[in-house]
């Protein structure tokens, strides 16, 4: 396959690679290659909000490096369709405009966000296959099929003028896969035999030990569930891309002679695709629409839904808080949550299974039972990777640090020299040429907020001020002063989240005589800036609120002229 035209390349120069994303975190991932005039862009993924960034929705890359470079992209190259992979591009995609090349079921989901979300330019997607190479600009990139927890998932080998670079995307090595499609060892140790310059391997399980198990391995435990509770409805709850486990429980579903409801947005548009590309076959007659459910016994039902992570907006939480409009829980259900928690969510899937025990609720979750298998691999499979790409340097993606080092640590056993792996931040730039590699420079890298419609504007100052409002409530201080400098309304006091005012009343009689103080102190000196009156309302009102009380909540003045 070839869609752009292969330049002459300076033999001379220097390959920069460099990550927007994907290091220092779980998510977001998002990898840089630049050699000359020629940049491509490996995967575009968005990443979950911190405890610290309160009312965001989503975090995606800082791709302004990207936008001013926008002339010298050729593709964005995806590796898979998860959505810290695939999750920014509706969002990058209206900064810049590049074409993206990615299997079928990577560009299906990608399709279903432009959608909803469509960039000012119609993108131009290509779909490739596992085999095909892709020539942009000086660079060659070759798909090559691993296993993951998504089908149709690819590592790439790209050709570039000082040797290849291996991009392992997230894979692990299943020899008894649910599409019968093992991970294919043979091309990539023939590109071990050729040689490799530089290994980009993710790390994600790098200090698991052996090996990590087949998705097989959750068939044989959802069988052993659905014969167990063949009397109850059963509502399994999983990740929506995760199509081979969605066509498990499917498959099983119909064994056992029940109907299959999906619900959750996410779950119905990946698996809508998913089917519609013929990657989940759907028996006849198996999948009912939810307001069909009374048609049937609830021990012909087996409903799988979204929610696996406690996601408060989710199918599964509404279900288990009583607030969705088409699904009661009852005590004769069981829940089947087919999902490890990722780090940071076990609190909201901690929630959801307290909320559904107390309604009498059976829940059953990997803890007791083999309902999930990592799709990413652990130390003996990147152990064989790296014995058989034998790369000159190795630079370890896609994890915190902890998960990098550990990496390292990998590499090193497998003689590879400490000097020659290099771990990296966010933005900074290592520079590759005939002879050597070193980190040489950075480029601007970092979080891009997302909250609502609004990407971006919101900065460290605004979430500054809602973690102080959302940790000390404020207080509200209302005047108006006339030509004369006398105050003709207030000062009033309002309290939000920092003391009930009822319960409060000498407190808060207090701080509106102080106020009136400062204010009047103030206009005494004929002094017309209101800036500068304010903040010494401010500083009067917070000294004495933290003598009283030992909090500081957020002081407004508002102090208007008539």
């Amino acid at each position: 396959m070839e869609r752009k035209q292969n330049r002459k390349a300076d033999r001379g120069g220097k390959l920069k690679v460099m990550c927007l994303g994907g290091l220092e975190e779980i998510g977001k991932n998002m990898t840089v290659l630049e050699y000359g005039d020629d940049i491509i862009v490996i995967d575009c993924g968005m990443g979950f909000p911190d405890d610290d960034m309160p009312g965001i929705d989503l975090v995606i890359p800082d791709v302004s490096y990207l936008v001013s470079n926008a002339h010298k992209i050729r593709g964005i190259l995806i590796t898979h369709g998860h959505e810290d992979h695939i999750g920014a591009v509706p969002y990058v995609l209206q900064q810049i405009d590049a074409p993206i090349y990615g299997t079928r079921l990577s560009l299906g989901i990608i399709e279903g966000k432009l959608d909803e979300n469509p960039p000012p330019n119609n993108p131009e997607l290509y779909t490739v296959e596992a085999g095909d190479v892709v020539n942009l600009g000086v660079f060659k990139a070759e798909f090559i099929h691993v296993n993951h927890s998504i089908a149709d998932a690819c590592a790439i080998a790209i050709r570039t003028p000082v040797g290849i670079v291996y991009h392992s995307g997230d894979f692990k090595l299943d020899v008894s896969p649910i599409d019968g499609k093992m991970m294919d060892l043979t091309r990539i140790g023939e590109l071990g035999r050729e040689g490799v310059t530089l290994l980009l391997c993710e790390s994600t399980n790098a200090e698991r030990p052996g090996f990590t198990p087949s998705e097989r391995t959750v068939g044989s435990s959802l069988e052993r569930i659905f014969s167990q509770y063949e009397n109850k409805r059963i509502i399994i709850a999983t990740f929506s891309s995760n199509v081979h486990r969605v066509q498990q429980i499917i498959n099983t579903s119909a064994r056992h002679n029940r109907k299959v409801v999906i619900l959750g947005r996410s779950m119905i548009n990946v698996i809508g695709a998913a089917a519609e590309l013929g990657y989940v076959e759907l028996p006849d007659g198996v999948l009912i629409d939810v307001s069909e459910m009374k048609k049937y016994r609830p021990e012909e039902i087996t409903i799988i839904t979204t929610g696996s992570q406690g996601e408060p907006m989710s199918a599964l939480y509404r279900i288990a808080f009583s607030e969705h409009n088409q699904v009661r829980i009852a005590p004769s259900d069981v829940v089947i949550l087919s999902s490890h928690a990722i780090p940071g969510n076990e609190k909201l899937v901690g929630r959801i299974i307290n909320a559904l025990v107390r309604n009498g609720v059976k829940v059953v979750h990997d803890s007791s039972e083999d309902l999930h298998v990592s799709g990413h691999a652990c130390r003996e499979e990147i152990k064989l990777l790296m014995a058989l790409l034998r790369p000159k340097y190795l630079m370890p993606i896609h994890g915190e640090y902890r998960h990098l080092y550990a990496n390292k640590d990998i590499g090193e056993f497998m003689g590879i020299p400490s000097d020659k792996i290099f771990i990296s931040d966010l933005g900074k730039v290592l520079e590759i040429d005939k002879k050597s590699a070193k980190f040489s420079g950075e480029v601007p890298a970092g979080n891009v907020l997302v909250d609502g419609a609004g990407v971006g504007d919101i900065g460290a100052v605004v979430l500054r001020d809602r973690k102080h409002l959302a940790e000390d409530g404020l207080v509200v201080v209302v005047a108006t002063v006339n030509d004369y400098g006398e105050i003709v309304s207030g000062p009033d006091v309002v309290s939000r989240g920092f003391v009930y005012v009822r319960e409060s009343e000498e407190l808060m009689a207090r701080v509106k005589e102080i106020a009136s103080q400062s204010i009047e102190k103030a206009l005494t000196r004929r002094t017309r800036d209101w800036a500068s009156i304010k903040n010494s309302v401010k500083d009067d009102i917070a000294k004495f609120i933290f003598k009283e009380t030992k909090r500081r909540p957020m002081i407004l003045p508002v102090i208007m002229d008539i």
